[in-house]
């Protein structure tokens, strides 16, 4: 399904094009040189779960679905002068094609998918977990891409037999625009462990061995140009030949990008299908809890996390109530007030990422009663997003980060309720910049770097500040032990209930 919004009548003028391609949709905007958002255009889609743990995609969606973005973006639009483009994509993910780039099976996702349990177990003998997280900045975990190779290496070998080629989706984009094999330095950064993140460089000995015969691809920095639009390219997008395209990165960075948080101090806040979290450090800072990587820019660090689940939660309730949309969900919620009348969820519908690193984790719900609603309900899930929030945030300070200004952005920061609860959960102001549209608009903004000047509080000044309410927080404050308890008492029977999911 594609959805096309705005239409700015276009004067003769220069514009770029940002395109990122996410877990349920790709989405894409056509910005003027001065940030202004001309069309938008998205195009919803699934991913495949074959399995227990499993959540793949066929690359040729990433494809066909720029290209319908283009086209949508271009139509009745002949008097844009398009002088640039940006990529970004969902990531880490693990996409290996032939010598010829025909891909050998799906692309296996960032993670969300937890496959590689068994492989990360023998990494971690064979290198030892200290070294690698000193090394490659992250302990292996279900978001590093290291262990996801080396399964389709034990698992599949006649197909990893054909392998030569790693791929994510915004380098894959760049394949099909340009030709070019590269991936950018962030994305390489979270393939632990075969990426050094004190030589910003592949670490060849961890490589050749864990993703043996594979060409790992050059790396660049995301606002660095890739190559050009070819002429092949340019007939099926309806983009000009030779226009330069970025090399692009994972959809978080992007975002990050897009509202300007990436100072040292900063802290992006990324409300979507799963919450991301990045921290922009002066220094490299590694937390077994967390993910250390390079940034986006050159010269920048990180302390990154993220949840495996958030807006997935809040849709499969919409979609389980039968209700077409939030907005009567919102209101209920916000009606039902602090503490959902005494329910508490745990967010854990797909394993959790950060801070816990269980992959064998589980939703619950706790408290119910024959009283509680569809309210209380969907008040205890945004309110169970807002403690994963907070459990990040404090391991990010443990590690020796230093939140100094959180910065929201995505599709959920559009309503109040969600960005309020999670403010009062976690007594932090968060910055919401007038545009919310994300990777894809940061995507652009490095495009338009790219061929000239763009300065992000040009393109995107602060809208408004959602500031933590005292007596909602000091609820908050009384609950958050309990949130805590809650999975350490029920963990082994989750544990439990997943190995059985699993047969």
């Amino acid at each position: 399904m594609k959805s096309i919004s705005g239409n700015v009548p276009i004067v003769r003028s220069s514009v770029v094009i940002g395109v990122d391609i996410g877990t349920s949709s790709s989405k894409g905007v056509l910005v003027d040189l001065d940030g202004q958002v001309l069309r938008s255009c998205a195009v919803q889609h699934s991913v495949d779960r074959p399995a227990p743990g499993m959540v793949e995609m066929d690359p040729a969606v990433w494809w066909d679905e720029f290209v319908a973005i283009c086209r949508g973006l271009l139509s009745d639009n002949d008097t844009a002068d398009v002088v640039a483009v940006g990529v970004s994509g969902m990531g880490p993910c693990v996409l290996l094609a032939d010598e010829a780039d025909h891909p050998v099976r799906p692309a296996i996702l960032y993670g969300v998918d937890t496959r590689a349990g068994r492989q990360i177990a023998r990494l971690d003998e064979r290198y030892g977990a200290a070294e690698i997280l000193d090394r490659a900045g992250s302990a292996l975990s279900s978001q590093a891409a290291g262990p996801k190779i080396a399964w389709v290496a034990e698992t599949e070998p006649d197909l990893f037999a054909r392998a030569r080629r790693l791929y994510m989706p915004s380098s894959w984009l760049v394949r099909g625009l340009t030709g070019a094999y590269v991936l950018d330095q962030h994305s390489a950064s979270q393939c632990t462990p075969l990426y050094d993140t004190h030589a910003q460089d592949w670490y060849r000995p961890w490589a050749d061995e864990v993703a043996p015969g594979i060409d790992l691809p050059p790396l660049r920095w995301p606002g660095e140009a890739a190559g050009t639009v070819t002429r092949e390219a340019a007939e099926v997008t309806g983009l000009p030949p030779g226009i330069p395209v970025i090399t692009g990165t994972i959809d978080a960075w992007a975002e990050a990008l897009s509202v300007g948080a990436q100072g040292v101090g900063d802290l992006m806040l990324m409300y979507g299908t799963t919450m991301f979290l990045i921290h922009t450090v002066p220094d490299r800072l590694t937390s077994p809890a967390l993910w250390g990587t390079v940034g986006a820019l050159p010269g920048t660090r990180n302390l990154a996390a993220g949840m495996a689940t958030s807006g997935a939660v809040t849709g499969w309730l919409r979609d389980l109530f039968g209700v077409p949309g939030y907005a009567e969900l919102i209101e209920l919620a916000d009606e039902a007030g602090v503490g959902a009348n005494g329910l508490m969820m745990l967010p854990y519908f797909a394993g959790e990422r950060t801070p816990i690193m269980d992959p064998e984790a589980r939703g619950l719900i706790a408290g119910l009663t024959l009283s509680h609603t569809r309210g209380d309900l969907y008040r205890a899930a945004l309110e169970a997003i807002g403690f994963g929030v907070r459990h990040n945030i404090e391991a990010i300070e443990a590690a020796g980060g230093d939140i100094r200004r959180i910065v929201a952005v995505g599709g959920g920061t559009q309503g109040t309720l969600w960005t309020q609860v999670i403010s009062d959960v976690t007594g932090r102001a968060q910055e919401v910049r007038t545009q919310s549209i994300g990777a894809s608009y940061g995507g652009a903004l490095l495009a338009a770097q790219l061929v000239g000047e763009a300065s992000v509080d040009g393109w995107n000044p602060l809208e408004h500040v959602v500031r933590p309410r005292p007596e909602a927080t000091a609820q908050y404050d009384e609950l958050y032990p309990l949130y805590r308890q809650l999975y350490t008492s029920t963990a082994d029977v989750a544990h439990a209930l997943a190995a059985r999911q699993e047969r």
